[in-house]
């Protein structure tokens, strides 16, 4: 499904590969260029033209995409989604995971008796 507005220009190649892969993880322009420190027309601009990027940069895009950087220069790379939750879901249990283990515990504890509660109520 495609998001945002049609492009008036062809994506550069790179910038198609980290459009699909960003696509693929279920994230939004801006929430990428949230966690990368950067403004989302800068990001944009990535998935659009050709443009020289900081090494560290592409290190920190490579990561919040789940992908290792050769996915973000090498052709033919099969994009898959990555297991977890996407989108709203994905942000909430990373910020869980910054959380103590302890209230982690917790929280993963309500979370699985609200599951089990609603596949429960499913099956009867």
């Amino acid at each position: 499904m495609q998001t945002g507005r049609p492009a008036k220009t062809k994506r550069s190649e790179f910038g198609a590969r980290v459009h699909a892969l960003r696509e693929a993880a279920g994230l939004s322009q801006a929430h990428v260029a949230n966690k990368l420190g950067i403004a989302q027309p800068t990001y944009a601009l990535w998935e659009r033209r050709t443009t020289a990027i900081p090494a560290d940069q592409l290190q920190q895009l490579a990561e919040v995409l789940g992908v290792g950087t050769d996915a973000l220069f090498v052709n033919g790379h099969a994009v898959t989604r990555r297991g977890g939750p996407a989108g709203k879901a994905r942000q909430l249990f990373e910020r869980v995971s910054r959380l103590p283990r302890s209230t982690q515990q917790r929280v993963l504890a309500g979370v699985e008796d609200a599951l089990t509660a609603y596949e429960a109520r499913r099956a009867s």
